[in-house]
């Protein structure tokens, strides 16, 4: 969502960090291509104008005329500005569960922007919190919007209140209520009715089920992709309930991401969660510290340690690496990373969260490689034997022909899959030598010593209980250190790299 804001920022403080001490008409000129930057990714004009003359403020003081290195001062500044835009430096906002069972969650919005489907999501992510859910439909006026629900309701994993056809939504949410304190339900979630546009007997609805149920939360569900119409859909319910917070749908589209940074700063509410996908486990807790991360190209590796923890499969992940201390390394391995790192969100997930690949972005769509293209390499492996898969040097050409059939490719493309592969399992073969020596140096690197990520802790992770904020952010802040081409010195020679880091113009995406 944030990708041309982005490119757009980016490329400002590019042509910034060459310079050295900066003058007023530097700071002058930055400012306007920043405020033309927002401005374009459809963020209100007053959230604009305060936060570029707060900017202009601090980037002019005496701190960053005198400082050794002001661009990277006015970098920070404008960091700074994106997260009190987006909501301010403390925790991200959580729900508020109430002490005396059952917290009510009332979900409001207009009719598309995603209300029935978050629903199932949250029920989804308080389960995993352990909290007994119960969803209900108060949406009598759109088809199916019950089964719906209760086939979300199914797919999280919660219960859904049993539908009665002709009951008014007032009348189900009174039910809803009872059902709830009778069986023993921890939340409750009721999912409103919408409508193509704000009209009275909606708001009237709505707010009378708000009196019926006494929500905990309130929450306004928008769409991401509308745009300042979601601003103004915000502010118009603020007016008539009372909204203790914001979900934004549809972030993973390719909007302008202005609805995002102007709709906290617009209304006063929180943004509490993000719809990143259309599958059930996509929504994500709103933090404004990482979003602003994200929009200046710093990647979100706090998200990726996240990810790793819920889908890695760290028995397996153990088992792998002490083949790979082997020097073994088949074909079926591959296909379970590359598996692994579909569940991971992908190619273009994974790498959205590390800091600096937005710059390379060109440098990835030039490679044509792309998750398509995993699931291509996924596909040849399995229409191998397990023989093939464990020694893939007896392929003949005949057998890579019937492999190309069954698999939907040419055989061009698996001996490039098997030339890859080889690539691989000749770079696991150095690092294992002399007693895994290359391993040892590796493992130095990012686990235990100075500087380094304690993996040990890491696996600890997986099925275990889960990781303190203060703890994926400890190991966020290691993994951005270790990035960047510095962070492969020390390492043994290896097949194609070379000693002592990356070779001059090394491309890791060239085919």
């Amino acid at each position: 969502m944030f990708d041309a804001l982005t490119d757009r920022l980016s490329s400002v403080f590019d042509r910034l960090s060459g310079r050295g001490v900066l003058s007023e008409r530097d700071v002058a000129e930055v400012m306007r291509e920043i405020r033309v930057a927002l401005l374009e990714a459809d963020v209100a004009l007053p959230v604009v104008r305060d936060f570029i003359a707060k900017a202009t403020e601090a980037a002019t003081g005496e701190a960053v005329i005198r400082s050794i290195r002001p661009a990277d001062q006015v970098v920070k500044i404008t960091y700074d500005g994106l997260v009190e835009m987006l909501g301010g430096t403390g925790e991200a906002e959580g729900l508020n569960l109430s002490l005396n069972p059952p917290t009510v969650i009332l979900m409001a919005g207009l009719q598309g922007s995603g209300k029935t489907t978050t629903a199932g999501k949250l029920g989804l992510r308080l389960s995993k919190e352990r909290k007994k859910v119960l969803l209900a439909s108060l949406d009598t006026r759109r088809p199916a919007a019950m089964e719906q629900l209760a086939m979300l309701a199914e797919q999280a994993g919660v219960q859904s209140l049993p539908i009665v056809a002709g009951q008014a939504a007032p009348d189900i949410a009174r039910r809803a209520m009872q059902a709830a304190r009778l069986q023993g339900y921890d939340v409750l979630i009721l999912d409103t009715a919408g409508r193509t546009t704000i009209d009275e007997a909606m708001m009237a609805e709505v707010a009378e089920i708000a009196k019926i149920s006494s929500p905990s939360e309130t929450l306004l569900v928008a769409d991401a992709l509308t745009g300042q119409d979601a601003v103004r859909t915000a502010k118009a319910f603020h007016e008539r309930l009372p909204l203790t917070g914001l979900v934004l749908t549809r972030a993973d589209g390719d909007g302008r991401g202005g609805a995002a940074l102007s709709m906290r700063a617009v209304t006063g509410l929180p943004i509490k969660f993000l719809g990143v996908s259309e599958k059930i486990d996509g929504l994500d807790v709103f933090d404004a510290q990482r979003i602003a991360g994200r929009i200046l190209g710093q990647g979100d590796v706090v998200a990726l340690v996240e990810k790793a923890t819920q889908e890695l499969d760290m028995a397996q992940a153990e088992a792998t690496a002490r083949k790979l201390a082997k020097g073994q390394f088949d074909l079926e391995m591959m296909s379970d990373q590359l598996n692994q790192m579909k569940r991971m969100g992908g190619m273009e997930g994974m790498m959205g969260l590390l800091p600096g690949v937005q710059k390379m972005k060109k440098q990835i769509a030039e490679s044509g490689i792309t998750d398509r293209t995993f699931d291509r390499q996924i596909a040849i492996i399995s229409s191998m034997t397990k023989g093939e898969r464990k020694k893939p040097d007896i392929l003949q050409a005949s057998r890579k022909r019937r492999i190309a059939a069954g698999s939907g490719v040419d055989v061009a493309e698996i001996n490039r899959l098997l030339k890859q592969h080889r690539q691989m399992a000749d770079t696991f073969k150095a690092l294992s030598k002399n007693g895994g020596k290359g391993f040892g140096q590796m493992a130095k690197m990012l686990g235990g010593g100075a500087g380094g990520m304690d993996l040990g802790k890491l696996a600890q992770m997986g099925g275990g209980p889960q990781p303190t904020p203060q703890h994926l952010e400890e190991m966020a802040a290691k993994l951005k250190d270790m990035g960047g081409a510095g962070g492969m010195r020390g390492l043994p020679k290896l097949p194609g790299l070379g000693g002592g880091g990356l070779p001059p113009g090394f491309n890791p995406f060239k085919k």
